[in-house]
């Protein structure tokens, strides 16, 4: 037994080595007499303690659907979790549904916000100051949610409101550029100069991550395939599937199904050079021009499939086709033949131009279907996958324009001197600008937006013997700047020899979109550069909660609470600017007596 050499474990070697300082390392015991302790083994970092606690701040981002909370001087977030919708861009008219919606969004943030500090970050609320990245759009009514709950439920030191856009563009280095923040509800582009954003200057589109998913919805209704899971395991041998094929039902499309669908198996395709086929445009044999004087012949764009899919009559008979069934809903009223056909036509369109393979996915099956064996399967055609997204590159409303059209409508807005510093500086964010493809189609599409002159068919009208006007060129001033466009995070740029944007286009630091504004954040709480800073000393003496609710009158504490949370909607006019609410004086040189008397 002595002479057998026993093997050493890697245990055993290990447990011999001496550590080694490096040379110009910082002496251990140092760092532990100045307070530096490391963060966590996951996060090389370190935290500065103070007499009142760290000094590592809590950067909370409530989006609408996805929230991201971490510390200070991180490079990512702790923690990233669903929501619940909180709110949406409408409120009930009514004044009492009104108090209802309130009182149940203050219940839904004082939950979401007590298990960030208990639940993701396990730190003491009471010493750490807080930095809340809001959307320049974020209505003030859950700005002063937010705050109540921090300051007299959570009681934190302090409270700092940043313009998310402005963090993003500090994330990218810069401190200048257009930010275009493709989220949930909207889509919003917002000039910075000088770290100054232009608010004022403001473009939004409702084309975001909630249009996208509902649009989803409507076309895996028109076009899916869903098949139902085997009464029995011999049915399931011996019955084809396509036998069983049934059309969709709606409860299988499922928040989360849907989510898995938009998240994981979509992506954007490039643009297509037969975009405006005739087949889909006038598949009738009308003229291009009837169509656009009778809006009720028109085609009908992928907008209107996600406009209707929420109230399609259940009860409709199926009518096969070569993907699914189309819902006699979905057909234009009064011609549903021809509507069909449209339907059809560009399923047919993107299908051509399409090389994506069709899913199966497993989903949870109905009530009525659940004793069958296992789950259902839901067949997503390939083109789905890919031309799903179109409805965000899909302009010409005024309401509802593209995202392309947005950063160009925000550009016609600024001042002309600005014009070319902003447009090769480009930084997109947010969620949905994370599918696969999306900015580099964006970029193709800002470009044919501005190139494409307006065709013959848009001038409009006129007598005989005048001569037809010129067509109006909305995006004329923005062709010169067609060779200066580029976007900081583009992570496949492509720009031709000697274009002035390629110095700019795919610099910026490889930050997902959707974890950019939390990034910048970030750097911001370590800089202590987070924005104006509420503290919790300044909200008490303000009065810091407005008064009984049975109070239908606006007393001063809800005016002096409301005036501590900073918003840019009410900030104070220049000097010397005259007040609103007076007229101009020489109306008070010339009426002075209507003037006193009103």
């Amino acid at each position: 037994m002595s002479n057998l050499a026993v093997p050493s474990t890697p245990r055993s070697r290990t447990s011999h080595a001496v550590p080694v300082t490096p040379a110009g390392a910082p002496n251990t015991a140092r760092i532990a007499r100045s307070g530096m302790v490391q963060a966590s083994p996951h996060y090389q970092t370190t935290r500065r303690h103070s007499l009142y606690g760290t000094e590592d701040r809590v950067i909370i981002d409530p989006g609408s659907r996805v929230w991201k909370v971490g510390f200070s001087g991180e490079g990512r977030p702790r923690d990233v979790f669903f929501v619940s919708p909180l709110w949406g861009l409408q409120r009930a008219p009514d004044l009492f549904q009104r108090e209802e919606e309130d009182r149940l969004l203050a219940a839904q943030l004082q939950t979401h916000l007590r298990a960030v500090f208990h639940d993701s970050l396990l730190t003491d609320p009471k010493s750490r100051k807080v930095i809340v990245i809001e959307h320049p759009l974020l209505p003030v009514y859950v700005k002063e949610t937010i705050a109540k709950i921090l300051f007299e439920n959570l009681q934190v030191p302090s409270i700092s409101f940043a313009s998310s856009h402005l963090l993003a563009l500090l994330s990218a280095g810069r401190i200048t550029g257009l930010v275009l923040d493709c989220g949930e509800l909207e889509s919003t582009a917002l000039p910075i100069y000088s770290s100054r954003p232009l608010f004022h200057q403001l473009r939004t589109t409702p084309l975001a991550g909630a249009r996208l998913t509902s649009h989803l919805r409507a076309l895996l209704l028109l076009f899916g395939t869903y098949l139902p899971p085997p009464t029995s395991l011999s049915a399931a041998v011996n019955m084809p599937a396509s036998s069983r094929s049934t059309r969709v039902p709606l409860e299988v499309l499922s928040d989360g199904v849907l989510e898995e669908i938009k998240t994981r198996c979509s992506f954007v395709g490039e643009a297509m050079d037969t975009a405006l086929d005739s087949s889909v445009m006038s598949p009738m044999g009308e003229d291009p021009m009837d169509v656009d004087l009778l809006p009720s012949d028109s085609a009908p764009s992928e907008s209107d499939f996600s406009r209707v899919s929420a109230d399609r009559d259940s009860n409709a008979g199926p009518t096969s086709s070569d993907f699914s069934v189309v819902s006699r809903s979905q057909v234009l009223p009064g011609r549903p033949s021809t509507g069909e056909h449209q339907l059809q036509a560009l399923a047919d369109l993107y299908l051509r131009h399409s090389t994506a393979t069709d899913l199966h996915l497993k989903v949870t099956p109905p009530v009525s279907q659940q004793t069958g064996t296992g789950h259902g399967t839901l067949i997503v055609p390939g083109w789905i996958r890919e031309r799903g997204s179109e409805v965000l590159f899909e302009g010409g409303d005024v309401d509802e324009s593209s995202v392309a059209e947005t950063i160009l409508d925000c550009l016609l807005k600024t001042p002309v001197d600005l014009r070319r510093t902003l447009a090769t500086s480009i930084l997109v964010t947010g969620g949905t600008a994370m599918l696969p493809g999306f900015i580099p189609r964006l970029h193709t599409e800002l470009i044919q937006a501005i190139i494409t002159s307006p065709s013959a068919s848009a001038r409009p009208p006129v007598s005989r013997g005048r001569p037809r006007p010129p067509a109006y060129d909305r995006y004329a001033v923005l062709r010169p700047l067609v060779p200066y466009f580029a976007i900081l995070n583009n992570p496949s740029p492509t720009h031709p020899s000697g274009a002035r944007g390629s110095n700019n286009a795919g610099k910026a630091p490889a930050f997902t979109p959707a974890t950019m504004a939390w990034v910048g954040g970030s750097l911001a709480g370590v800089l202590k550069t987070g924005g104006v800073e509420v503290a919790r000393e300044k909200w008490d003496e303000a009065g810091g909660h407005p008064g009984p609710e049975d109070s239908t009158e606006e007393s001063d504490v809800v005016v002096r609470s409301t005036n501590v949370i900073p918003d840019w909607t009410r900030t104070p006019l220049p000097m010397g600017a005259p007040p609103a609410n007076l007229p101009p004086p020489q109306m008070l040189e010339a009426a002075p007596l209507a003037v006193v008397g009103a």
